[in-house]
């Protein structure tokens, strides 16, 4: 994450500000986006528990997930 910070971020804090100061918010702000986001994920888990515990459940879901890295391996092989 650190080399992220230092390879993404610096092109986003305007010149006339504070760079320790713009870059620790922007830190700030991205750790929250993705608190909020795993957040949003635990939630949805926990409404479909008794769903996803299910033997069906888990066979659907890895058939989609393996449906979508099929197609994504042959896009990837079929790209120039």
């Amino acid at each position: 994450m650190g080399a992220f910070y230092v390879a993404v971020l610096p092109q986003f804090i305007p010149p006339d500000t504070g760079h320790f100061t713009m870059g620790l918010l922007l830190t700030t702000v991205h750790i929250l986006i993705g608190l909020l986001w795993s957040a949003v994920l635990i939630g949805f888990a926990h409404v479909l528990r008794g769903w996803i515990r299910k033997p069906q459940a888990r066979r659907l879901l890895d058939r989609i997930t393996g449906t979508v890295i099929g197609i994504l391996g042959i896009r990837l092989a079929l790209s120039n």
